[in-house]
């Protein structure tokens, strides 16, 4: 399928970090984009700046008149899953006989034409992929990256390549999308139990991300961290190997330690590639993003652009240079009176590494977690272990469940999850009443976590606190 020969774009669910990326890369290729998103996001604003046109009712008379009237092989249809079937403007293609395609079929479609890195893990994926690009793009390798967060470098979800055919993106597991890719490289940061409203258990979990490796190209690579207990088979004629940041392995860490504020570590890396030319051992690495699991990711980003052929210096002013992610332990203010941090956090494993992470930036000091759960399906599945994750907090604030894309599960709500947690001082807070009540607390560090619209109350918070 040629992507060339269509002359209008159209996303459904415009406004997703995803679906926007893809928005703002066919833009650049100068076809006429437009779409659908029910909430004028931050992200729908700018990308109206950018010339794309967004409608916010799903009123199919509020779809441009050209793509109303386009033909099938004019016009290429992208939706997301988040958005239900039953959605009006998904509806009026289907009904017209169009094939709308899936976010993951068109980026499979993209990456057939480039040499892909994609970068798999049910916690990591966006760290992973975004250190990447920017270590390579400092190095003077460029490459096309599909980005699941704003990088703080360049303010983009999306970054452009003006030479060379290096694409970077997001493999993801939900709704099995990253089985449409077929990898020249590929890192799997993690492999932890979740969205089972998609699989049926966590061996069926596996069995995807193992289908997921089978699909390495020829002579490709496979980079897995230590700790990922599944056997996966190596490309064929390519490499199998394995970083870390608490355990020897192909790639790994040592001497890490908290410096001013940011992660400093040495890089080891074994013989591992006969005829490769790179140095074994890269002293004195610093990093802004805090956390031994932030350490493991910068370690795969690394590995891989040694695999690429950078040097040592390539790495470390990489490294030292990136400035991390919006929303991805998001540091608003740090002093000694009030500390305040916003992260994505949404699963257990993640919860737990994000409040461990401020733990180790902020030694003896009070924490303030405000928590919003993200689906009624996973707070159900996860309770236990998020009432355990979330033990770090001396004051716990749970807001009310985000339901995405999901319809609500009786006996499923923030005052069952609250119930379960064993923190001093808790309670259930609504969304609107939250900042109320903060302006009663005496804060030290504050966390706020959620892959909801708890994003929203950032400015509203920092406000607040200055």
């Amino acid at each position: 399928m040629n992507l060339d020969l269509y002359k209008y774009i159209y996303l459904i669910g415009v406004g997703g970090i995803g679906m926007s990326a893809l928005a703002r890369y066919f833009n650049s290729k100068g076809k006429m984009v437009s779409g659908y998103d029910k909430i004028k996001s931050e992200l729908c604003i700018e990308l109206e700046t950018e010339g794309i046109n967004i409608h916010y009712s799903d009123d199919v008379n509020e779809i441009p008149e050209p793509i109303k009237n386009a033909g099938f092989n004019d016009i290429l249809v992208i939706y997301t899953p988040a958005i239900s079937s039953e959605n009006k403007v998904i509806s009026f293609f289907t009904n017209k006989g169009f094939k709308v395609y899936k976010r993951a079929e068109v980026l499979g479609m993209i990456s057939k034409q480039s040499f892909t890195i994609a970068v798999a893990g049910t916690h990591g994926k966006t760290t992973t992929s975004t250190i990447l690009a920017h270590i390579l793009k400092q190095a003077g390798k460029e490459s096309t990256a599909f980005l699941g967060g704003i990088s703080r470098n360049y303010n983009t979800n999306l970054l452009l390549a003006d030479k060379g055919n290096i694409l970077i993106v997001e493999a993801d597991e939900y709704d099995r999308s990253f089985l449409q890719l077929h990898a020249d490289i590929a890192i799997i940061t993690s492999v932890d139990t979740d969205h089972l409203d998609i699989y049926e258990n966590k061996e069926d979990l596996e069995k995807a991300f193992v289908q997921f490796a089978t699909q390495i190209k020829q002579k490709g690579l496979l980079l897995v961290e230590e700790s990922v207990s599944i056997d996966f088979p190596a490309p064929e004629d390519g490499a199998k190997l394995t970083y870390s940041a608490t355990k020897n392995a192909d790639y790994y860490a040592e001497n890490i330690k908290v410096k001013d504020g940011k992660m400093n570590f040495d890089l080891k890396a074994l013989d591992i590639m006969p005829g490769m030319s790179y140095e074994q051992k890269q002293e004195g690495l610093e990093f802004i993003l805090p956390g031994i699991h932030n350490v493991s990711n910068s370690i795969a980003a690394s590995a891989v652009s040694c695999y690429l052929g950078l040097g040592c210096k390539d790495i470390a002013r990489g490294l030292t240079t990136f400035k991390g992610i919006k929303r991805r332990f998001d540091v608003h203010l740090s002093t000694s009176k009030v500390a305040y941090v916003d992260d994505y956090a949404h699963h257990p494993e993640e919860v737990s590494a994000t409040i461990g992470a401020a733990i180790q930036l902020f030694p003896q000091r009070d924490l303030t977690i405000v928590f919003q759960p993200h689906l009624f399906s996973r707070t159900q599945d996860f309770a236990n272990e998020f009432a355990s994750s979330l033990v770090g907090a001396n004051d716990l604030i749970l807001l009310d469940i985000y339901p995405a894309r999901e319809k609500p599960i009786t006996g499923v709500d923030s005052q069952m999850l609250l119930d379960l947690c064993t923190n001093p001082i808790k309670e259930v807070c609504k969304k609107e009443e939250l900042l109320a009540v903060l302006k009663n607390k005496e804060l030290d560090v504050l966390l706020t976590l959620g892959a909801g619209d708890i994003g929203t109350l950032v400015e509203p918070i920092k406000h607040l606190l200055n």
